[in-house]
């Protein structure tokens, strides 16, 4: 093969820097997904329904995954040790480039069948992709695994406690009454939560409705005139405290949103919406005052689940807008030490240094930031001081 053409030469050098640091992009979000509770929690099983079907899905996404990234470092090492030949001839240049922008990546060989091959037929056939075509694929994978993880994982984590509030109040019940109605509620509660355990992507969240009604029914049934006001005037406490917990709550999430606004990209600030839940508390409050108990049961109890999903909301807002700053905060700490480092070593003004730093001090102090190319933008200056500091310390 002739020698190529310069420009063929830089836009494969351009592609190797793009697949390394694509390459740290896909370990550090593969080790997250890896570490994912839900994603753990369905490799347990067992499953069932539409979540068998698309985890099933998701597993052979995650199992093309790990042996694409595994053939995409290779990849890279190999061609960052041929790039890095001091002599470099014209044969080894033009196979550096067939690497990098080539079809080089071979994912499959399939043996033809003798019936099959013509006399000139090969024997084995490959498939083979460019590593940007790899990682295109890797990519589609990435989403199938997350999206099942993901939507089951939020299924679980909103259904769950639900259910277990459910089951609470069935056992206190139990302590005060037998009841029919509560029987079949505690039946069709674990119908449900074996449902859920199995196939949350498949569970019918109306048959927890249904669950709920027996609950305030068999409640009904059981509670005297003035066991009523005692259980329920306790219960109303319990939601007065709720109610405060929820101010403080909106008040901790409208600081850390306040915290963030400006700093990073208006679609990454976690924010919380929604109708004002005292003017409901203050007419169960007034059911109360007027003696109509037999009314407080089933709105208190609406009530109390509107604010607990909304207190969740705010504190999960309010610990997320708060990670991202602490996660710049944390990563512009480490900028700095490794700046210092360099400095210590005379490395400050390396040529090669030099772009990185200033790439990673841009990424950090310009609003808005964006976390994840602030990550790979310090871990690359990172990396480049560690390895001009041991090529130093080696001579």
């Amino acid at each position: 093969m002739s020698a190529p053409f310069p420009e063929l030469l830089a836009r494969a050098d351009a592609e190797l820097s793009r697949l390394e640091a694509a390459a740290a992009a896909v370990a550090a979000n593969l080790v997250d997904l890896d570490d994912n509770s839900a994603r753990k929690d369905l490799d347990k099983g067992p499953l069932t329904g539409a979540t068998a079907a698309a985890w099933a899905d998701a597993t052979a996404a995650l199992t093309q995954l790990w042996d694409g990234y595994g053939m995409l470092t290779a990849l890279i090492t190999s061609a960052r040790a041929a790039r890095g030949q001091r002599r470099f001839t014209d044969a080894e240049r033009s196979a550096y480039i067939d690497q990098v922008l080539g079809r080089s990546i071979t994912l499959s060989t399939t043996t033809v069948p003798l019936a099959q091959r013509g006399l000139l037929g090969a024997g084995k056939v490959s498939t083979t992709c460019s590593p940007a075509e790899l990682l295109s694929a890797m990519e589609a994978a990435f989403r199938t695994a997350v999206d099942v993880a993901s939507r089951a994982g939020d299924v679980w984590q909103r259904l769950m406690p639900a259910a277990a509030d459910a089951a609470a109040r069935i056992g206190h019940l139990r302590t005060l009454t037998r009841s029919a109605t509560l029987d079949e509620a505690d039946r069709r509660l674990g119908d449900f939560t074996a449902a859920l355990a199995a196939d949350p992507l498949g569970c019918d969240e109306r048959a927890l409705d249904t669950v709920r009604a027996l609950i305030d029914r068999a409640d009904a049934e059981r509670t005297s005139a003035s066991e009523l006001r005692e259980a329920l005037g306790q219960r109303l406490a319990d939601a007065h405290a709720l109610a405060d917990r929820l101010a403080v709550a909106a008040r901790t999430a409208a600081a850390a949103e306040e915290a963030v606004a400006g700093r990073f990209d208006a679609a990454a600030v976690a924010s919380v919406s929604g109708p004002d839940l005292r003017p409901d508390l203050a007419a169960i409050d007034a059911l109360a005052a007027a003696g109509q108990w037999a009314l407080i049961s089933p709105r208190l109890a609406a009530w109390s689940r509107a604010a607990r999903d909304r207190l969740a909301a705010l504190e999960g807002a309010a610990a997320r807008n708060s990670a991202m700053l602490a996660a710049r905060n944390e990563l512009r700490g480490r900028f700095e030490a490794y700046r210092a480092k360099a400095g210590s070593r005379g490395l400050a003004e390396d040529t090669a240094l030099a772009p990185l730093a200033e790439r990673a001090r841009d990424t950090l102090y310009t609003a808005p930031c964006d976390l994840e190319a602030a990550r790979a933008a310090v871990a690359a200056y990172q990396d480049g001081v560690s390895a001009l500091t041991t090529a130093r310390e080696g001579r």
